[in-house]
């Protein structure tokens, strides 16, 4: 049997009508498929590393929950939920809880954990590189911010425009990239050294 669906258009603007205007045909047995692809590499963490974030999972997964629903609750009982600061302060605070549960799943799930990369000079995740950039030079990680913790140090993914052209290059490489804002960037690549904690 064949259905008919209404574009979205129709269904939040009643100007739209006639309601046959713009319908489509649906037909349910037309079998559709999706196809994904997770090509992201997996990070590369130190155990310290690891360990630092499955401990703020755990925390955030157990106590960090019960906290907030008592937030919530407390806030709960002031009354009228329109007009308290409270509740919407602890409620964005378990939006931002729960988000940060979610990345950090999503981290160790797929997560490089073990030795530093080789000394070998090559540029890749978990290397501390030092570059001329336009000019410039720069010392910086290259790969997830949850592995320098709470230092000082510059961190670039490998997936930005930077960390993406450097990636499997060697000390001594010149090479350009192109710049979000469309500007070609030169990169001399004058140390690839293992990132140690």
């Amino acid at each position: 049997m064949e259905q008919y669906l209404y574009p979205a258009e129709l269904v939040t603007e009643f100007h739209k009508w006639p309601p046959w205007r713009g319908l489509l045909l649906y037909d349910p047995q037309e079998e559709k498929s999706v196809s994904t692809t997770n090509s992201a590499p997996a990070a590369w963490l130190t155990q310290e590393a690891f360990d630092r974030l499955k401990a703020e999972l755990d925390h955030l997964s157990g106590a960090g929950r019960a906290e907030i629903v008592q937030k919530i609750e407390a806030a709960r009982q002031e009354g009228d939920l329109k007009e308290n600061g409270g509740y919407h302060a602890a409620k964005e605070e378990q939006g931002k809880i729960e988000a940060r549960i979610r990345q950090l799943t999503a981290l160790l799930r797929d997560a490089h954990v073990g030795e530093a990369p080789a000394d070998d000079g090559i540029v890749g995740p978990g290397m501390i590189v030092v570059a001329r950039i336009a000019g410039d030079e720069e010392s910086f990680l290259l790969g997830s911010r949850e592995i320098a913790g709470d230092s000082d140090l510059d961190v670039f993914s490998e997936k930005s425009p930077l960390g993406a052209a450097i990636l499997g290059h060697k000390e001594g490489d010149k090479l350009s990239y192109t710049a979000p804002n469309g500007k070609d960037i030169t990169v001399e690549i004058l140390s690839a050294k293992p990132y140690a904690a």
